[in-house]
Order: C-alpha cells, then structure tokens, then sequence
C-alpha cells in the first residue's frame, strides 16, 4: 500500500475511489514479493502491479468487487502442481492477496500515506482476518512491540505478519542515499543510473562550474564544497546502513581525506574508483592517514563488478550492481549459475506466515 502512496494520495484528492490489492503471502516463486501492492480506482484506472502482469487481470476484478460493496475480500492467485501454468504465475509460484478499499476519511491510512509520500519512515497495518479484515491500523496499535520499534524497522522497508488476528505490517522507508564525491562523467551517468534505481543522489564537488543542474539533472542535491568536509557536516540522521558513498575524483588530495571520513561513518558502502596501481598508492596514503587494515578491508576499489564495459555509463551500471549485491549479500553471479531461490528476502517472508498445504485450490477467493 505505502509503496502506491503518492498515487494514492492523488486519486484520493481528486475525489475517487481506490481498492488496494496486497500480497500477504508467497510460495515458491514469484514476481513481487510481501507487501507488494497495486490500486484499481473507481474509474478503471489501474497503478501498479503485484506479479509483473501474470495476475493482474483476475486481481483487478477483485478490486472491483471490493469498490461495489466495500467489503475486504482475500484470495489465492497462481497454481499447483496439477494444474501447472494454466492458471497464471508462470514462475511458478502462488500469492495470498488482500483487496480492501483505502478511504479518504481514514486518518490513520491518510497519515501512514502522507508520511510515505514525504519520504519519511512509515509503518502501518493491514488486519488480514475476522470483522475488521481490509482496516488499517496505526504502528503503535500492532502488537507488544512499540511503534518507534516498527518505525525503526520501516528504515529496512520491512513487511511482516503479526499479532493475532493476523496483521500484515507494511513499512516505508526513505530513499537510500548516494552521494558521490567528485563531479565527473563517470559521477553524471551514475546520477542517472542511481536515481533511476530510486537512490537519492548527492553530487558534492569544489568546482562550482562542474555542479551544475545541467549536467545532473537527476540529483536531489549540489553541493559545492569540499566532499570529506560535506561528508564530516551530515548529520548522523542523514545516513544510515543503506547509504553508500562514491569517490569519483580521481585526486588523490580530495580522494584521501573523503574516503577517511566516508569510513568513519555509520553507513553501509564506501567505494572508490581507480587503476590497481592508484588504489594501492591511496592505501598507502590512508593508512598514514591513521586508517586501520580493517575499515580499508570495507573500501570497494577498484569500484565496480566485473561486467566488461569502459563507458562511463557502463561504468555506473557495473558500480550501482556493486553496491546492491553489497547490501543484498549477492554474488554477482549469473543466476542460471545457482541454485535455489531467485530473491533471497523470500525465505523470510515466507516464513512469517504460515505455509499453506500443497495442492491447494488456484485463484480461490472469500
């Protein structure tokens, strides 16, 4: 739901009617995963998706059900094992969904929304069962738990069921953030890269000519200054285990001091590009600087996977792919060289609902 909020949010201004369609459980294999949601409005218009285009048409039919009488429905889309891909996940999974209609009276599905489309941490609920199945409750009202504890979770996006009756918890987090240090090529196609990938880019550099809206159209933010003194101003607010710092300077007398406070920060990437003999020279350089064996061991230089290009746009793709696989734990491996699940968040999702029995009826709804 949180991931739809600004179209919500819209659509709802605008004086229409919008029914959700939530997924609160995944076997095997599919598209999206927990929490994945798309709206359909009272006009037809249909924002989002939840499998990639393999259940849509039958979970719009069930959005529409839910828009002529208000009543929440839940259902089962995909197949089993008896009826192979005749019945529409053709990756082989199967999805439990929620539908249930988001009001635009509702204070506590308006605030949960405002809060996501401000980019701010959001945490709100989903009673999946019983009379107030569809309703949406507020994180302090999910459980033992206290809503600062859920609002920290929404920092990793994370979606989970709780409490009994069951509740789908559904959390959004702000973009991550990118800053790159240095306003080169390589810097401007990873602006693009980055922003795309929904990265929240910072491009800090002393040139003022060089800090352009022009050449970065995508940034959130210029900054003209010196990257390790930005770095050393960001309040601890500002970052967190998902930012990831980018030193693209290529001068060693702005690489050195922003690569030593980037490792002195609490965030989760620090990344440097660089030929071997340049990397090893600012090693150097870095640990007459004081810095220890260890957070070098957390510098990724030369930066970038493996992916054969040069071009700076290239480059950027080769870098963006290093940093998710950090945070993701991947190996940058081609999948048809592994084995097992395609997305490793899977398992754990899976896990926090109760698995269903096998062979179970396709395309079933309540």
């Amino acid at each position: 739901m949180l991931e739809l909020a600004s179209a919500l949010l819209d659509r709802l201004a605008r004086g229409r009617r919008a029914a959700v369609i939530t997924v609160t459980r995944v076997a095997r294999s599919a598209p999206r995963g927990l929490g994945a949601s798309m709206a359909v409005t009272n006009e037809g218009e249909v924002v989002g998706s939840i499998s990639g285009g393999c259940v849509e048409g039958d979970a719009v039919v069930l959005a529409h059900a839910v828009l002529a009488d208000g009543v929440a429905r839940t259902a089962t889309f995909g197949f089993d094992d008896r009826t192979a891909h005749a019945a529409g996940l053709a990756c082989g999974g199967q999805v439990d969904v929620i539908a249930y209609e988001v009001r635009a009276a509702d204070p506590v599905a308006m605030r949960a929304l405002e809060r996501a489309a401000d980019g701010r941490a959001a945490t709100a609920g989903i009673v999946l069962e019983g009379a107030d199945r569809g309703r949406i409750v507020a994180s302090r009202d999910l459980g033992p738990a206290s809503s600062a504890a859920f609002d920290a979770a929404a920092l990793l996006a994370e979606t989970r069921v709780v409490g009994r009756p069951a509740v789908l918890a559904v959390s959004s987090a702000p973009r991550p953030r990118l800053i790159l240090a240095g306003a080169t090529e390589h810097a401007a196609a990873l602006c693009r890269v980055g922003a795309a990938a929904g990265f929240a880019v910072t491009v800090v550099d002393p040139w003022e000519l060089l800090v352009t809206r022009e050449r970065f159209p995508d940034a959130d933010d210029l900054v003209v200054a010196l990257p390790h003194e930005h770095l050393a101003r960001l309040p601890e607010s500002a970052v967190d285990a998902r930012t990831a710092v980018c030193v693209l300077t290529h001068d060693a007398r702005l690489d050195v001091p922003a690569i030593r406070q980037a490792l002195a920060l609490p965030i989760g990437f620090v990344g440097a590009l660089g030929a071997r003999a340049t990397v090893a020279r600012r090693a150097e350089l870095l640990r007459a600087e004081g810095v220890s064996d260890a957070d070098l061991a957390r510098l990724h230089a030369p930066l970038g996977l493996d992916l054969g290009g040069s071009a700076p746009e290239e480059t950027a793709v080769a870098i963006l792919a290093e940093i998710l696989a950090a945070r993701h734990g991947g190996t940058g491996a081609p999948l048809r060289e592994r084995t097992g699940p395609l997305h490793r968040d899977r398992p754990a999702a899976e896990a926090a609902c109760a698995a269903p029995p096998r062979n179970t009826a396709v395309t079933r709804g309540s």
